[in-house]
């Protein structure tokens, strides 16, 4: 059964302690160690919906294997990575493109050149490579990507015939962009926008990322795009369609587990939480997201009930 979230202050506080740049030299010798295979797990959550029902869902596959499991919450990857490097988190979910980033940043400092891109196997490959010497593994990629993702109105897609961010850019119209003020500058977003499919950003208009105001925005005609994501459960809400990235100006940021090596690291674990990779997609995840976030039902309910639905767990289980 699963414990409550206890000692998550320890946790954090050991994660702020702990070292920065990789393992110390007396933990060094864990990493070629063989794989470890504690009975007893550790799952970190962001805390944000989706992190928390990955890890409901990573906790019900390792409970099912016969593991003992239980969640703690850390607020973000500058806490919860060092916590799962030093092992007192053994199991988070990730996103391959933003994690091999961080660590190469964190590695080489934050003028880095960026490992990853749209390949996800290239991308998982320089993850692999960066995650290794911290004593982590970066298990499969499954399906279910959250990344970036640009949408419109479905009245504007409707009558400009719009499907893809390439018929946009076709259409050679004034494209006012609701997104983080950071859009102005990052590759993926205005100026990637412009460069691969020559669409005409007249301006970014702050409202943030996936944000109500932002999503309004594009409701009502005051700007005609809005940056949000891949996993958006509430587009429908708005009256708005996402517009495929076919050209793939987007990093691949599939859903991955990340373990600590020396007591995760085993075939059994492993075998358990790559189950996923099987059933879950993109659309998955997003209907997951609605059902926390717009329906009030609890993560643990809704990720028993998808892995239920899947057959990745028994009828009669408990959640």
């Amino acid at each position: 059964m699963r414990g409550a979230r206890a000692a998550v202050a320890a946790v954090v506080a050991a994660a702020l302690a702990g070292c920065t740049s990789g393992p110390s030299l007396e933990n060094r010798s864990a990493i070629t160690a063989p794989p470890g295979d504690s009975r007893q797990l550790s799952i970190g959550s962001a805390g944000f919906t989706e992190s928390e029902l990955l890890a409901q869902v990573y906790a019900a596959l390792l409970d099912h294997a016969g593991y003992r499991t239980d969640i703690l919450t850390v607020g973000n990857r500058e806490l919860y990575e060092p916590a799962l490097e030093s092992g007192q988190i053994d199991v988070v979910p990730e996103y391959a493109a933003t994690l091999a980033d961080w660590l190469n940043a964190k590695d080489h400092g934050p003028k880095a050149a960026p490992v990853a891109s749209p390949d996800r196997d290239a991308t998982m490959a320089a993850l692999r490579k960066l995650a290794a010497p911290r004593g982590l593994t970066a298990l499969p990629a499954g399906r279910a990507v959250d990344q970036n993702a640009f949408a419109v109105s479905a009245s504007y897609a409707a009558r400009h015939h719009l499907t893809t961010l390439s018929d946009l850019g076709r259409a050679k119209l004034p494209v006012r962009l609701a997104a983080g003020d950071e859009c102005v500058q990052r590759p993926f977003c205005a100026p990637g926008l412009r460069k691969t499919y020559g669409i005409n950003i007249t301006a970014v208009d702050p409202k943030g990322v996936g944000t109500t105001p932002a999503k309004q925005a594009v409701q009502n005609g005051q700007d005609q795009m809005v940056l949000t994501t891949s996993t958006d459960a509430t587009l429908d809400r708005f009256g708005l369609v996402l517009l495929t990235d076919d050209k793939k100006l987007q990093n691949a940021d599939n859903i991955i587990p990340v373990v600590n090596r020396s007591r995760a690291g085993s075939a059994r674990a492993a075998a358990a939480l790559n189950r996923l990779n099987t059933v879950l997609t993109t659309a998955d995840l997003a209907h997951l997201n609605e059902q926390v976030d717009s329906w009030r039902r609890l993560p643990a309910d809704v990720a028993h009930h998808y892995l239920v639905s899947k057959g990745l767990l028994p009828k009669n289980s408990g959640s």
